[in-house]
C-alpha cells in the first residue's frame, strides 16, 4: 500500500512569527531552514532537513515586497530542488496585487508578472487571503484557496453587539466586499465615493448613505497610509455616526498611517496577523488567522473541501 507523503511547514524571515503560530495550532514542528546574507544583499537558502517526496508548505507573506518575494523563489527552488513531491506557497499578504490591470497606458502588471515567477519558480499550489482583486486567482495555472479574513472578523464583529450597526465601503471598488457583510448581518450598506489627487492622496470624499446615529463598520481589504480609511471616518463621524471601527486584513501601515489612526476618529482599527503590526497603537487591536491557515493546510494535505471556511466571500 503507498503510504500518503508526509508535510513539513518552513517559513521565509519576515513570516516566522505566523509561521510558529499555524504550527502549534498543526501539532507539528517548523522545519529548519538557513539563510545566509552576503555582504552586497544577494542571499541563499537551503533546508537543513530532507524534505525528498514530502508535501512542502512555504509560509512567507510579501511584506516589504521585493526582499521577501525573493526569498520566497529562492525557497521554493531550493525545495523544487530537493525533490519535494509538491510545493504549496502560502501567501497570507500576496503583495504587488494592486498592480492588477492596465489602468493607464504604458504600465506594468504586476500582480500576473508575480504569478509567472511563481509558477516558474515551481509551486504547484497557491493559499493566500483577501487578495485585492478576485480576478488574481485566474493570473495563476495552478490551483489558488483563496480564504477570506471574514472568517475571523464574523466571529468580533458579532461579539461587539453593536445596535444600528451599518457596513461602509471606504470606496466603490470594495463594494463588493462590504455588500457581502451587509447582507450576511442584515444590516444596510453605505458608500464613500472618492477622487484621488494621485497615489496614497485622497482629493475629495462623499458619503452615499445614512450614518445618522448609526455604529458604522467600514470594510476595506489593506490599510496602507491610513488616508482613505481616516478621512472616511472623519467624514461619517461629521455625518452624526455614533461610532466608526476600521476593520481590514492587512495592516500594510505605511508611515504616517499610525499618527493619522490616533488623530482621526476611528474609534477601533481590527486588523488581522498577516503583516506584522509592530508600532504602538491604542486604537489598533490585531487577531490571528493562524488557527484558520492551519485547519487549511490541514484540509490540502488530506484532500478535504475548505468550503467551510467561507463565511462571508
Amino acid at each position: 500500500m503507498i503510504q500518503k507523503p508526509p508535510f513539513k511547514v518552513f517559513a521565509g524571515t519576515n513570516t516566522r512569527y505566523l509561521a510558529e503560530k499555524i504550527c502549534n495550532s498543526l501539532g507539528c514542528e517548523l522545519g529548519k531552514m538557513n539563510i545566509q546574507h552576503f555582504s552586497d544583499g544577494e542571499f541563499s537558502i537551503s533546508f537543513e532537513e530532507s524534505i525528498r517526496g514530502c508535501q512542502v508548505f512555504l509560509i512567507q507573506s510579501t511584506f516589504p515586497n521585493s526582499d521577501n518575494l525573493m526569498e520566497l523563489l529562492l525557497m521554493i527552488d531550493a525545495a523544487k530542488r530537493a525533490s519535494a513531491e509538491s510545493i504549496i506557497a502560502v501567501i497570507p499578504y500576496f503583495g504587488w496585487a494592486r498592480q492588477d490591470r492596465k489602468d493607464k497606458p504604458r504600465v506594468s502588471i504586476a500582480a500576473k508578472l508575480i504569478a509567472d515567477l511563481l509558477s516558474v519558480a515551481g509551486i504547484n499550489r497557491l493559499i493566500t487571503m483577501d487578495l485585492h482583486a478576485d480576478q488574481i486567482q485566474g493570473f495563476f495555472n495552478v490551483p489558488v484557496d483563496h480564504l477570506y479574513a471574514s472568517t475571523v472578523f464574523g466571529k468580533y464583529i458579532k461579539s461587539l453587539q453593536l445596535k444600528d450597526m451599518v457596513i461602509a465601503s471606504p470606496d466603490v471598488g470594495g463594494s463588493k466586499r462590504a455588500n457581502s457583510y451587509a447582507k450576511y448581518f442584515g444590516v444596510p450598506l453605505v458608500l464613500c465615493h472618492k477622487s484621488r489627487a494621485k497615489a496614497n492622496e485622497v482629493e475629495s470624499m462623499t458619503v452615499i448613505g445614512d450614518v445618522q446615529d448609526k455604529n458604522v463598520i467600514l470594510i476595506d481589504d489593506m490599510v496602507d497610509t491610513a488616508g482613505t480609511i481616516t478621512k472616511a471616518a472623519d467624514l461619517m463621524i461629521s455625518k452624526g455616526a455614533l461610532s466608526v471601527r476600521a476593520i481590514a486584513s492587512h495592516a500594510v501601515m505605511s508611515d504616517p498611517a499610525t499618527s493619522r489612526v490616533i488623530e482621526s476618529k476611528v474609534t477601533e482599527m481590527i486588523f488581522t496577523d498577516s503583516i506584522p503590526y509592530y508600532k504602538n497603537c491604542p486604537k489598533v487591536h490585531i487577531i490571528s488567522i493562524a488557527d484558520m491557515f492551519a485547519d487549511t493546510i490541514r484540509r490540502v494535505y488530506e484532500n478535504e473541501s475548505i468550503s467551510s471556511q467561507y463565511l462571508i466571500k
